[in-house]
């Protein structure tokens, strides 16, 4: 299932917009996921995105067949070296967990859909530097997507509109590929006791 979003991860979408409200029907759809306005918000965002995968794991369509479930929190609480990551994905038993920093509430949706593509691909306990080159990459490309259709996004004070920008800049350095991202994953301390390969992400970008 992971792989299924290679054919198209490059390809051109046209983006919606953030400007919608929220019925109960979306609202229900999203029970089991958030009752958060701003995170159903930023998970609709990627339907008509590369990040459309993503959405769908989100809602169930991932390894545990259950919907993954997302939250704001103040990242330390769970170890305080993770004080300063902008997100975590966590399993326990059979429900994966997708941790926002709290430092994020405020962030444009567009940015939140973002960091949210890349977090819903890790589904497993296992992890490598592919699968971290392939996450990084669709949330680079999933903003490349927001900022063409509307380029005031990058423009926007926030530390995760940052955080988006500067791989955007490696993506397109890149001409739309994994090169520049993959060495930045190699290079991240965080990272480096990662294998090459893990389930699903055998063959590199």
């Amino acid at each position: 299932m992971k792989k299924k979003l290679l054919c198209c991860l490059f390809g051109l979408c046209i983006c919606t917009s953030s400007a919608f409200a929220l019925d109960e029907a979306l609202y229900k759809k999203y029970k089991n996921v958030s009752s958060d306005e701003n995170i159903i918000k930023a998970v609709e965002l990627l339907e008509n995105t590369t990040g459309r995968y993503s959405k769908e794991a989100i809602l169930g369509k991932n390894l545990t067949g259950k919907p993954m479930k997302i939250e704001f929190i103040d990242l330390s609480t769970i170890n305080p070296m993770y004080a300063n990551f902008d997100a975590l994905g966590w399993k326990k038993k059979k429900i994966l967990t997708i941790y926002i920093n709290e430092k994020h509430k405020d962030a444009p949706i567009e940015a939140l859909a973002s960091i949210l593509s890349h977090e819903a691909i890790h589904q497993d306990e296992q992890n490598s530097l592919n699968e971290e080159t392939y996450a990084w990459t669709l949330e680079a490309a999933v903003w490349t997507q927001f900022t063409e259709d509307n380029p005031s996004l990058e423009e926007i004070s926030h530390p995760l509109v940052e955080r988006e920008n500067v791989i955007k800049k490696l993506f397109l350095r890149g001409n739309y590929s994994s090169k520049y991202i993959h060495s930045f994953v190699v290079g991240n301390k965080g990272y480096k006791n990662l294998p090459e390969r893990s389930f699903g992400f055998e063959e590199l970008l």
